[in-house]
């Protein structure tokens, strides 16, 4: 495939934060730096048709239903959490800097200014992954999903939301397999974006979820 060539070319990884070409870690829990990122090896496979246009929310949401927590611990059950430390400490290394996504319509909610928490798990390597809550509008969400199947993500029912996934798998060029790909939640009152390589704990999402909409 067309994506497979291109990143035989670019090198993956993550081990350093001014690498533009690979999706980067970023540090805290705050909100993912601004501006767009340069192109990189997407998870998606082919160039995707141009998806519906995903209007930003206002900064203020004096009716928004959804209060986006305080902190990364607030997000997981006590049993994920203790897995994450466990399996890929620390939580919000300040030397990871990857978004929690490469899409441009996500990326455009995430920087409108909307109230975001964001959480990182790993060192700066080619082994973690960065989580963003940020909190939508109703009338976003249709219009988001819409958006992402038309990137190429699968989407089906979660709880009372959508879950929207996408995978790919490559090589580098030294010869090292990898896995890298991006989760999508959208609830009621907020979007949960993930991006992961080399690492995706099996119900990460769903724990968040779970842990956030219950």
């Amino acid at each position: 495939m067309r994506l497979f060539d291109d990143v035989r070319v670019k090198r993956v990884t993550v081990a350093i934060a001014a690498l533009a070409t690979v999706a980067l870690l970023a540090t805290g829990c705050r909100p993912e730096p601004s501006g767009t990122p340069e192109p990189t090896a997407s998870a998606t496979l082919d160039k995707p048709t141009p998806g519906p246009s995903v209007s930003p929310i206002e900064t203020e949401l004096p009716d928004a239903g959804f209060d986006v927590p305080a902190s990364c611990e607030q997000i997981y059950s006590a049993a994920m959490l203790s897995r994450l430390q466990s399996e890929n400490p620390p939580l919000n290394d300040p030397g990871v800097t990857m978004l929690s996504t490469e899409n441009a319509d996500l990326l455009e909610v995430i920087h409108s200014g909307a109230p975001t928490l964001r959480c990182s798990w790993g060192q700066p390597s080619e082994f973690g992954l960065a989580t963003n809550v940020t909190a939508i509008e109703a009338e976003q969400a249709a219009d988001i999903e819409s958006a992402l199947q038309s990137a190429g993500f699968g989407c089906e029912a979660l709880g009372g939301g959508t879950v929207c996934r996408i995978e790919q798998r490559g090589i580098t060029l030294d010869d090292q397999e990898y896995t890298r790909g991006e989760t999508h939640y959208l609830g009621d009152g907020a979007i949960v974006t993930t991006a992961w390589i080399n690492f995706s704990p099996d119900g990460y999402t769903e724990d968040i979820v779970s842990t956030l909409w219950s």
